[in-house]
């Protein structure tokens, strides 16, 4: 009997001091510590309210060109929604279809640069005119293919985006200050070099876009990747040394250098 109890108590403290999983270990330090969610910051962009919109989706039964031709035929864009990064690979992927038309218009009002750096609601229905909600869900549009030359929607990709995701993004740039730019008012010009730089971003505060300042650049001054001002909480995931843009000297003529 008392060896039973000993192996019993082995067993248990055994049991006690075995290591947790990594996800194990994670899961028990969210349940003791709740982390505050993140929010934009003042001074840094935040989407738009007026862009807000919810992307109805249905059921795709099934993959493949024959069944992509059919929706495109009958108005509808391809798409696929993924768990996050590599879902491909695994993740919980769901086939849906959305209306043409409506990315069409988020296309056109916000550009290609834009519109895969906001986050949206997505809402798959059982059809578009059902009440009947299958999933409801944040979404980043991941990727959009366009047909060369005619640019008509071939398909998107869509990322689940609930407020734990870590995002990779290609967030656009936006420069501002040519106006008063010191290098531009000598007769420089000014040079864009990225229109986008990478980051990884919490899902709940992915900026619509970077402001870049020129309006203290002269002629020969640059903007790294590392000078952009963005959320400390963005992790920037390409070389910050590589220059954003530049402010370069007009080029002298031949007939002003033959007037020297």
């Amino acid at each position: 009997m008392w060896a039973l109890r000993r192996s019993h108590h082995q067993i248990s403290k055994s049991i006690l001091l075995r290591p947790f999983s990594q996800s194990a270990a994670a899961a028990a330090a969210a349940e003791a510590i709740e982390i505050p969610p993140l929010a934009y910051l003042p001074g840094f962009p935040k989407p738009d309210p007026k862009h807000d919109e919810t992307i109805i989706g249905i059921p795709r039964p099934s993959s493949g060109s024959n069944m992509s031709a059919k929706e495109r035929k009958a108005g509808r864009v391809p798409s696929i929604v993924f768990e996050q990064e590599k879902g491909e690979e695994g993740g919980n992927k769901r086939l849906i279809s959305v209306r043409t038309n409506q990315i069409r218009k988020l296309l056109n009002h916000l550009g290609r640069s834009f519109f895969l750096s906001r986050l949206f609601h997505l809402e798959v229905r059982a059809d578009f005119d059902s009440d009947v909600i299958v999933e409801k869900v944040r979404v980043l549009p991941r990727k959009i293919h366009l047909e060369a030359g005619t640019d008509a929607l071939l398909n998107v990709t869509f990322l689940r985006a609930p407020s734990h995701a870590l995002l990779k993004v290609d967030v656009p740039l936006v420069f501002r200050g040519e106006d008063v730019c010191p290098g531009l008012r000598k007769g420089a010009h000014f040079n864009t070099i990225k229109r986008t730089v990478k980051y990884l971003c919490p899902a709940d505060v992915v900026p619509p876009y970077i402001d870049v300042d020129l309006s203290e650049l002269d002629v020969g001054q640059k903007v790294l990747r590392r000078d952009l001002k963005v959320h400390p909480a963005l992790k920037l995931l390409q070389s910050g040394d590589e220059a954003v843009c530049n402010i370069k000297g007009a080029r002298v003529s031949e007939q002003q250098k033959r007037s020297k």
